[in-house]
């Protein structure tokens, strides 16, 4: 059949359904299961009008439960069991294997780098872009390169990167553009600045960035300010905000370090994707290309929502730009800033394509879903497999019950 009239005849029966349903169930409704006639009028009225949303919400619902519902209670269910046994229960056995492999540990570790370095710097570049580009008269046009991105799929936007981090040997041409520019370091000043104090000051910029963030989880427990820690989730959450930071500032500490005390192999290509620990935030930098141009126009929209007259308020005050942009625009979307945030964070947490395009998990750079796809399809064990998705869902489930929760509050 043409394809064309195939398109045609699902939109016709999908369209000609969804109207067939509604119609036919209202008439039996109204007409055989509560007809608005007899001693009984009223009742079936009013009994008919309470089960008519129902009505209408049966097929979204149906198809929630089949397409979510089910797949989350069938993979709960083949995580406690063993396919090479039959499918024999086995309790918490495929939690144990899963536990004892250090590949899962390896995920694990990589998945918390790219919870951290992914929303954090998305949404960082988003601002600044977003800030940026409504200061100039060509902003429209620069907002439009820098979202491009997000029209590439992540398996696209991996090709090209590839393409960036490509390596010939030392006597070819590189088509690689990172080591392209790489060929010109030969040692000197400018490797130095470059290699060196550059990467180093990069990374005590981000060191002081997690100490703020330390400050700002610690700061109210430590003062007990008003309002702060009303909730009982609150404390544990700001004490577990403030263990990652400091974490991350040790991290740093260890990075900076390591970074100045490094031997470059100058004068020969490298290939990028197998260093390990540095190959993770090579891959980190695809997804922080396309997600930077959602955080924008969404941090954008808030920006132009600002109330002139704070600003105009602040300008009168002696407030200088820095100050306007901290003090006072930022506190005021930092819901927004929240909600970018979140949402970014839930695309990491299943990040599966730009790694299983570019290094299939190989050279320490596995995450939990392509850990989780290894099991399911390649060594066909369906029991670790299911277990490695349910603690997906178990990472991502807070953070949807945390905008649900941001969401009802703001309507209220």
């Amino acid at each position: 059949m043409n394809p064309a009239l195939q398109g045609v005849i699902t939109i016709i029966v999908g369209v000609g359904g969804c109207i067939g349903y509604f119609y036919l169930s209202n008439q039996f409704l109204d007409k055989v299961l509560f007809p608005a006639r007899g001693k009984h009028i009223g009742r079936n009225i009013n009994r008919a009008n309470m089960i008519r949303p129902w009505l209408f919400l049966f097929p979204a619902i149906f198809a929630l439960a089949l397409y979510l519902g089910y797949p989350v209670i069938e993979t709960l269910r083949l995580s406690f069991t063993d396919r090479s046994l039959d499918g024999a229960f086995v309790g918490f056995d495929n939690y144990a294997q899963m536990a004892s492999e250090p590949k899962f540990w390896e995920a694990m570790r990589n998945n918390m780098l790219w919870l951290i370095i992914v929303p954090a710097m998305s949404t960082a570049f988003g601002l600044l872009a977003a800030q940026l580009t409504d200061r100039i008269a060509w902003g429209n046009v620069a907002k439009s390169f820098i979202f491009m991105p997000m029209a590439i799929s992540f398996v696209g936007a991996s090709v090209i990167f590839k393409l960036i981090y490509d390596t010939r040997p030392a006597n070819q041409d590189q088509i690689g553009v990172l080591n392209a520019i790489w060929l010109m370091f030969e040692g000197g000043p400018g490797s130095y600045l470059f290699l060196r104090l550059l990467p180093a000051g990069i990374v005590i910029c981000f060191a002081l960035l997690m100490a703020y963030v330390l400050y700002l989880a610690l700061k109210p427990l430590f003062r007990r300010e008003a309002g702060a820690g009303g909730s009982w989730w609150s404390v544990p959450l700001r004490l577990f905000a403030g263990f990652v930071a400091a974490w991350m500032i040790w991290l740093s500490a260890k990075s900076v370090f390591s970074v100045l005390a490094a031997e470059f192999a100058y004068g020969s290509p490298q290939t990028w994707l197998t260093l390990p620990f540095w190959n993770s935030f090579f891959l980190m930098v695809v997804l922080i290309w396309i997600q930077t141009g959602f955080a924008m126009v969404i941090l954008s929209a808030a920006l132009r929502g600002i109330p002139e007259e704070t600003i105009e308020a602040a300008i009168l005050d002696g407030a200088n730009p820095f100050q306007i942009f901290f003090r006072i625009k930022v506190p005021q979307i930092m819901g927004t800033i929240v909600v970018v945030w979140t949402t970014i964070t839930l695309v990491v947490l299943k990040v599966f394509d730009i790694v299983f395009a570019m290094t299939n998990g190989q050279w320490e750079t596995q995450v939990l879903a392509n850990y989780m796809y290894d099991k399911l399809f390649r060594a066909n064990d369906w029991g670790v497999g299911s277990a490695s998705a349910i603690v997906i869902m178990v990472l991502v489930l807070p953070i949807l019950v945390w905008n649900v929760y941001n969401a009802r509050k703001e309507m209220s």
